[in-house]
């Protein structure tokens, strides 16, 4: 389960009670500060186009997106800003990561 990989990252780890928009929340290791993630497997359109939803009104603060050898962790605030900015619904990644300010990899 993704959830169960990501946490070997985490200290002070808690889940939601109930149904929520975040998966996991926890402390990043070496980090300080304390996050509720979006961790969900991303979902295959095609052979080279793969997607993850996000919702606007979230109540995580970051979504995590898991890839073989790292995980990219970005800040829903920064995504949502973005989006509303630019008038967009769909984004690549890779631009994504290039607009945004708090991008974390993690190396597998």
């Amino acid at each position: 389960m993704i959830t169960e990989r990501f946490s070997k990252y985490l200290t002070n780890i808690e889940y939601p009670e109930e149904k929520s928009s975040w998966n996991i929340a926890g402390i990043l290791k070496d980090k300080n500060a304390f996050y509720k993630f979006d961790v969900r497997d991303i979902k295959k359109m095609s052979d080279n186009h793969f997607y993850q939803n996000g919702k606007t009104n979230t109540k995580a603060d970051k979504m995590v997106i898991e890839f073989k050898d790292e995980w990219i962790i970005l800040d829903i605030e920064e995504i949502n800003k973005y989006v509303k900015t630019n008038k967009i619904k769909d984004i690549n990644l890779d631009k994504l990561m290039d607009k945004l300010e708090w991008t974390i990899t993690l190396k597998k």
